[in-house]
């Protein structure tokens, strides 16, 4: 079974692939290992009886978590790989024109995305092979009005984006981050992203001496009155021309300080009058990075859920580089990269919208050149997986008694297939097994997860989009810790597992599925 291509022309045209992976490029034919109870080490692949080993894409994954402070940043940087890896941006207010072998992608508010690839043997009896991940992460937005001043300092406003541990904020480096909308000379008005990388704000703990009681009973802040940032010190008032006094009578009107906004017009290289419209985020500068004894963790924000992004449209890159991965390919391989699910997916940019469905439908439609019948996009969602991705709870060594007793994920070890007998995730038995078989074909070491009963359980967008339209879908995640905190870990070999399961989630699925009927 065919699962990777040569990714030669793909190093050549992406900087972000580093020197090393070109002289281990995998082949065009798989090799399952033989024992498989040997501990997981990268994926091996066989070209000319010559055995090499599957790049780690560890290294690739820091840069676009260090490029992706925002999940419009992520977009972008996402964007910016499909394009150099030979994808065809489409537009959803212009009609498709698409072929068998292509490969195209779209974004809907810059935040969201969906891409896909076209097998050469494409039929409307076929059906698509999803990997669904979100682009948001829990963080702090800055309000429509921000500016306000404290006991003389220059403050900024923010409101609280999803169920962060907000306590980890505090004494961090912070930034901004984002977009905003200029308006230019003609009239027009244009859309940028903006990243000031300086640390810009801060938001400080109170002093031990001042509150004692913290030792005690913790540290329990007002998000309204103690989660506020500081900017800089207020500067006093001076007598200024006639000219200034009426820009500064302008500024007092301005829902943002000026000073903030100065720095984002010398980020941009426009003037401050320019900025029409901004949409912020607050964001720790401290780079991604590797850590532990043997390097084995990864330490950055936003791993959840933007190390799955990353592990999902990699694995859609590289399993179509090449024109020969799709020979062989009936169905259609799909990432879908939705915003707002830490508040909920209800949104034109969510999952709960029915952005990834229409998407399938137009596909069809275009692909079927005018022959499909009615019930053809019926048959492609019947036909149709999907792998709901989202960062899982691994085992936290000092509370370990957070977890039921026979399903304590654990890091290095795989990716977690997530059940919940309430239906918060999207798992059955049926899919479940699918794609646990697609990790014994390969030898991809994979683990399981249940909530304790006594305990609630979150839920993902899998839930969501199955329900949508009674598509497939199994839930899984990479497991980490610190979940939800400024700064959160995972293993570094996870990420490598969860990218070469995806691929041969892509390369395999489809022969994997023929072999198991449930409804006649």
């Amino acid at each position: 079974m065919a699962l990777m291509s040569h990714r030669a022309q793909l190093i050549s045209r992406h900087p972000a692939v580093h020197a090393g992976v070109a002289a281990a490029v995998p082949s065009v034919t798989f090799w399952r290992l033989a024992n498989s109870v040997r501990p997981y080490h990268p994926l091996s692949f066989r070209e000319s009886g010559q055995f090499v080993t599957s790049p780690s894409i560890v290294t690739d994954l820091l840069d676009y978590l260090n490029e992706s402070w925002t999940q419009f940043h992520a977009t972008a940087e996402a964007k910016k790989q499909l394009l150099a890896s030979g994808f065809i941006l489409l537009n959803e207010n212009e009609n498709w024109d698409l072929k068998p072998g292509g490969r195209y992608f779209f974004t809907r508010n810059m935040s969201s995305l969906i891409a896909f690839a076209v097998g050469e043997k494409y039929s409307t009896k076929s059906g698509f092979h999803i990997i669904a991940a979100h682009t948001d992460s829990p963080c702090l937005k800055l309000k429509p009005v921000s500016a306000s001043t404290k006991s003389g300092f220059l403050m900024v406003n923010v409101q609280t984006y999803g169920a962060g541990l907000w306590h980890t904020w505090f004494d961090r480096d912070l930034s901004v981050a984002g977009r905003v909308i200029l308006k230019t000379g003609d009239g027009a008005f244009v859309h940028k992203l903006v990243k000031v990388k300086r640390p810009l704000l801060r938001v400080p703990t109170l002093a031990i001496h001042l509150d004692r009681s913290v030792s005690t009973e913790g540290f329990k802040p007002n998000l309204e009155n103690h989660l506020v940032p500081l900017l800089a010190i207020k500067t006093e008032d001076r007598a200024v021309k006639t000219e200034d006094n009426k820009r500064q009578q302008i500024n007092k009107k301005r829902a943002h300080h000026p000073l903030l906004l100065q720095v984002l017009s010398e980020e941009l290289g426009c003037s401050a009058d320019e900025i029409a419209s901004l949409e912020l985020n607050i964001c720790d500068v401290q780079p991604s990075c590797l850590g532990g004894g043997n390097n084995e963790f990864i330490f950055s924000g936003r791993l959840d859920n933007l190390a799955s992004s990353y592990c999902a449209l990699r694995a859609l890159i590289d399993s179509c580089t090449s024109s020969r991965d799709l020979e062989d390919e009936s169905s259609i391989r799909m990432v879908a990269l939705f915003d707002n699910e830490e508040v909920g997916s209800d949104s034109a940019q969510g999952a709960g919208a029915p952005t990834m469905f229409q998407a399938i439908r137009r596909i069809v439609d275009s692909l079927s050149n005018g022959r499909s019948s009615e019930n053809t996009y019926e048959r492609a969602i019947r036909q149709s997986f999907l792998v709901s991705a989202d960062m899982a709870h691994g085992t936290h060594p000092n509370f370990p008694e957070k977890h039921e007793d026979h399903h304590r994920p654990e890091l290095q070890r795989g990716l977690v297939i997530k059940h919940n007998a309430n239906q918060r995730y999207a798992t059955s038995s049926v899919t479940a097994f699918l794609f646990r078989e697609v990790a014994a074909i390969h030898n991809i070491p994979i683990q399981d997860f249940v909530v304790r009963n006594d305990m609630g359980c979150g839920s993902t967008i899998g839930p969501i989009l199955a329900s949508g339209v009674g598509i497939r879908a199994v839930d899984c995640g990479i497991p980490q810790l610190s979940m939800h905190s400024v700064r959160e870990i995972c293993g570094k070999e996870d990420v490598d597992i969860a990218y070469n399961h995806f691929m041969a989630f892509y390369q395999s699925f489809s022969s994997i599925d023929q072999r198991l009927k449930v409804d006649f």
